[in-house]
């Protein structure tokens, strides 16, 4: 009888168990009995991260300085999601990764721009400013350089074969105003904007080329290089470099991105952020925005080099 009773308590206990082991129906829901599910309104894309890569503006420690804070912004204005900073080594290491789509937003110059397109990116902004979306080419002060011819012979520095205001619209410039570029000169690929303008200043090459917004900055930051270096010409301008989005970015997030971009240049922290670029604002694009830089590359190609795309 003894042996009975045991029996049966253990039965009861092992019934007990898979009640419990059962889910909500067993032990859980009695010990529960005021649990409610809830819900969140959260997008899909929670705990996502957003690569943003910047081409070589300024070298890798720079550029981070400057767009960081982008970076930093976007993370804390729009819920669920962040961003962050891709710098790269020189601009074909930026274009390899570009054209892999590595990027989920990216801010190409407008050669790279075009050619994203290619590879499953569209255009949804760009920097303002076109009319500082120029190369300028420097020499020192003492070079005695006054004529585009007098460069003949010479070394000329410049930061990489696909940078569009610093390396492509100079040599351009230089063509047509009498130097047969590829062929009369020495050129430098040095890999960035600050390499090109220093070269120039150390005396390493007769002339160097970047553009107006990183030559500002450098001269803000060093004045020297504005008493011994200047100026001697200046291309016309394009399209500033463009804003693109990955094709499978949601909607939802490219349109908070360009709201709060567009936005910057009205409130304080925003303009302290674009003083940082020499930029005044981003403004609204899309892929016709670039066909004048379509049309540069054509006439480029005819009177200078063939580019690797």
């Amino acid at each position: 009888m003894r042996f009975r009773r045991h029996m049966l308590a253990l039965v009861a206990r092992l019934c007990v168990l898979a009640l419990c082991l059962g889910g909500l129906s067993g032990c859980e829901s009695r010990e529960k009995s005021g649990y409610e599910p809830t819900y969140a309104d959260a997008p899909a894309t929670v705990g996502n991260e957003y690569i943003f890569g910047v081409h070589p503006l300024h070298n890798p420690n720079r550029l981070h300085e400057i767009f960081g804070p982008i970076a930093d912004y976007l993370t804390t204005q729009i819920p669920g999601v962040s961003f962050r900073i891709e710098a790269s080594r020189n601009y074909a290491a930026y274009d390899e990764k570009l054209y892999a789509r590595r990027f989920d937003f990216a801010l190409p110059n407008p050669y790279q721009t075009v050619n994203a397109l290619k590879h499953g990116y569209r255009v949804f902004g760009k920097m303002g400013d076109d009319k500082n979306f120029r190369g300028i080419i420097l020499v020192r002060r003492d070079s005695g350089i006054e004529e585009v011819t007098d460069l003949a012979g010479k070394a000329i520095s410049f930061p990489a074969p696909t940078a569009l205001a610093a390396t492509m619209m100079p040599q351009y410039y230089l063509q047509i105003h009498g130097l047969d570029v590829m062929n009369d000169a020495e050129i430098r690929y040095v890999g960035s904007q600050e390499s090109s303008v220093m070269n120039v200043f150390l005396g390493n090459v007769a002339a160097g080329a970047t553009w107006l917004p990183p030559w500002r900055a450098l001269v803000k930051e060093r004045p020297e290089l504005g008493v011994e270096l200047e100026v001697k010409w200046m291309t016309s301008p394009l399209p500033n470099n463009g804003l693109v989005v990955r094709d499978d970015v949601p909607d939802v997030i490219v349109v908070e991105v360009s709201r709060l971009l567009f936005a910057l240049h009205t409130h304080a922290e925003g303009r302290a952020m674009l003083e940082r670029m020499e930029l005044s604002q981003f403004e609204a694009a899309n892929d016709k925005t670039y066909d004048a830089v379509l049309n540069f590359l054509t006439y480029f190609e005819a009177a200078v080099r063939p580019i690797e795309y």
